[in-house]
């Protein structure tokens, strides 16, 4: 992940009118992967490292059908998994993940996602940001999965300027008001991928531009 031009960080204040506009246009942002439990959340996260959710969900539509648990996961076997998922970026690799991980829930966890950061870390091919998404969605805890959207927004608009992701995540679990914290990374993910985009923010339309360090700022384009 690149390291974003350094910015002054943003005060408490700033922060906190950035999040209060945030919650005024979206009060209950969600995650766009699709998912019928916390063992496919957790798949499709996985799964989602360097691919969009869009070309996830169409891969896991028939994976999750014939496989929603870790044990109908390992009946379909590494094959199967494979042949289901090769549309996604770095599905060999990714299929071994998803049948090694579901083995694991069986023998260590009684075939249950863990509600802990520990033991979800210790599955293959779960990371801190995997493992902080499927915390915050499904079990409702206020953790911040700093993605590579999140990671830019967070240095662009110096709400948390870092030079790692674990930085960024450290820097926002202080600036974000506690109220705000369940819903903080969807937002921030959401603007990212819509508005704050990598080559070309769309500044004009920004909501939070008045408090954003960013510049120079987008210009409107012509004939708009």
């Amino acid at each position: 992940m690149a390291t974003a031009k350094k910015v002054k960080k943003l005060g408490r204040a700033d922060a906190e009118a950035i999040f209060a506009r945030f919650h005024q246009i979206e009060p209950e942002p969600k995650g766009e992967l699709d998912y019928v439990n916390a063992f496919t959340l957790l798949v499709a996260v996985v799964l989602s490292a360097q691919a969009t959710d869009v070309g996830v969900n169409k891969a896991t539509k028939r994976l999750f059908e014939l496989a929603p648990t870790p044990a109908a996961m390992v009946a379909l076997g590494i094959e199967q998994i494979t042949e289901l998922i090769k549309t996604i970026g770095l599905y060999r690799g990714k299929a071994k993940n998803v049948f090694a991980l579901s083995q694991i829930l069986i023998e260590k966890h009684g075939g249950e996602v863990p509600p802990d950061r520990a033991a979800l870390e210790a599955l293959p091919g779960v990371g801190r940001k995997t493992a902080n998404v499927v915390l915050n969605i499904y079990f409702k805890q206020p953790t911040i999965a700093v993605d590579t959207h999140l990671f830019r927004v967070s240095n662009r608009t110096g709400l948390a300027p870092g030079k790692t992701p674990l930085d960024v995540e450290t820097v926002l679990t202080k600036q974000v008001p506690e109220r705000f914290m369940l819903h903080a990374h969807h937002w921030l993910i959401l603007h990212g991928r819509y508005i704050c985009k990598a080559r070309k923010p769309e500044c004009w339309r920004c909501p939070i531009a008045d408090w954003c360090r960013f510049e120079p700022k987008t210009p409107l384009p012509m004939g708009r």
